[in-house]
């Protein structure tokens, strides 16, 4: 029986030929009496193709009609959910799959089930519709979580046993970790939890993902997570800590929309830590977009990632004119003159300052560490990225460039910390 339903669920019916593995399959299927399913896994392992999947063969057996599909932004959940490799579109034949309308951000299938799509950075879209299944994808990176996750739970009132599976790689956030709690409570029927690492799918995997991903984090704490998918805690070198983070965040119902309108801001800068090249083991570009108001400072966007010089410039110069920042500074000591010249060759009108760094990075890290300890810094809602890098970067070890925690390092030295007087002030605060 089991190897039918394992056929059934990723086999003959699906473009891709494989069948499911084990721990693919949904707990107690194929008469579930869960709430929620979270699968917890390192890359590579198949948690996108296990809620692919899910969804198709719920919607072909009429468990669900109308489906909640969330994910980080709307394009994540047409880039992964909808339209990539393992998403619902490509496990189904040729012509048997439902309809996407990208403008209207929806799924029709021929039975009539109908699917939406939601972004966690848009907790509010999701009160009132009506659901009896979701697939959250990638809830370790929401903007919002505890909103969005609130909301869902509270319109999953449709049909008889609505349900949710949620598909993550592994970030200790709250809500993370309090899935995982109910999970392993005995008395707590309603949460199962799945775990694999990117070993358990190496079959499936190109040689190239497999010896890059391995090569690049196996032997590291970054490592545990994305291979392992282990929950990780705080590393005890590190300057931050996640109590440093925890009720520090701004939720979307306290952020305007039009920023910095409705909130006004002293001052608001971009910050740029270059990549040095742009290959698939290169380091990222930090790119911190961060304001302060007296002595309080905001992170507002956390636009890190691995671009080419004329990708991170764009996204520099997007941001300096959606926030109308004061001026974008770019770290000089790797690409000297580049930095400038790549961003005022694509935007004259920008206002620029160059920094560079005459200390050690965590001479220059810890005066701002200091401000978070203080609870002096708030995030415009979770950066899991961003706080997992300063929670697990140790600044003695030589490893990993902390791209991310540099560039906000500069953001809020400009910021608060930068000229004569606020570092007297930050010296008076402390002392």
């Amino acid at each position: 029986m089991l190897e039918q339903i394992k056929t059934d669920w990723f086999g003959n019916i699906s473009k891709q030929t494989q069948i499911a593995r084990d721990e693919q399959i949904p707990p107690e299927w194929p008469n579930p009496e869960w709430q929620t399913w979270i699968v917890i896994s390192g890359r590579g392992w198949g948690k996108s193709r296990s809620g692919a999947e899910l969804v198709r063969e719920y919607v072909r057996r009429g468990w669900a009609e109308r489906v909640a599909l969330v994910g980080e932004t709307p394009a994540d959940c047409r880039d992964v959910m909808i339209e990539g490799p393992s998403g619902i579109l490509n496990v189904y034949p040729e012509g048997e799959g439902p309809e996407y309308h990208p403008t209207k951000k929806k799924l029709t299938w021929p039975n009539g089930a109908v699917g939406h799509v939601y972004s966690a950075a848009k907790p509010q879209t999701l009160r009132g519709p009506e659901h009896d299944l979701a697939w959250c994808d990638e809830m370790a990176s929401w903007q919002y979580p505890d909103a969005t996750w609130d909301n869902l739970q509270l319109g999953l009132r449709y049909g008889d046993n609505p349900q949710t599976v949620v598909t993550t790689t592994p970030k200790p956030i709250k809500l993370i970790k309090e899935l995982v709690s109910q999970a392993q409570d005995e008395d707590d029927d309603s949460v199962v939890l799945t775990r694999g690492s990117t070993y358990d799918n190496k079959e499936n995997l190109s040689k190239n993902f497999y010896d890059r991903i391995v090569k690049k984090y196996e032997g590291t704490r970054l490592g545990q997570q994305e291979l392992h998918a282990e929950i990780l805690g705080d590393s005890p070198k590190a300057l931050w800590s996640r109590e440093d983070f925890e009720g520090q965040y701004i939720d979307e119902n306290n952020v305007p929309g039009k920023w910095p309108d409705e909130l006004s801001m002293d001052r608001i800068v971009v910050a740029i830590d270059p990549a040095i090249s742009n290959k698939d083991d290169s380091d990222e570009t930090g790119i911190i977009v961060a304001a302060n108001r007296g002595d309080t400072g905001y992170v507002l966007e956390d636009l890190s990632g691995q671009y080419s010089s004329t990708q991170w410039a764009n996204k520099a110069i997007n941001a300096y004119h959606k926030y109308r920042a004061d001026k974008i500074i770019g770290e000089v000591n790797q690409g000297g003159d580049m930095v400038e010249n790549t961003i005022k060759t694509l935007d004259m009108t920008v206002a620029y300052k160059d920094v560079r760094a005459t200390r050690g990075k965590q001479t220059r890290a810890e005066p701002v560490a200091s401000l978070y300890q203080q609870g002096r810094v708030y995030h415009v809602g979770h950066m899991a990225d961003l706080e997992d890098q300063a929670c697990q970067w140790e600044p003695k070890s030589g490893r990993d460039s902390p791209d991310r925690v540099d560039a906000l390092t500069w953001a809020f030295t400009e910021l608060m910390l930068g000229d004569a007087k606020r570092k007297q002030r930050w010296q008076d605060f402390v002392s």
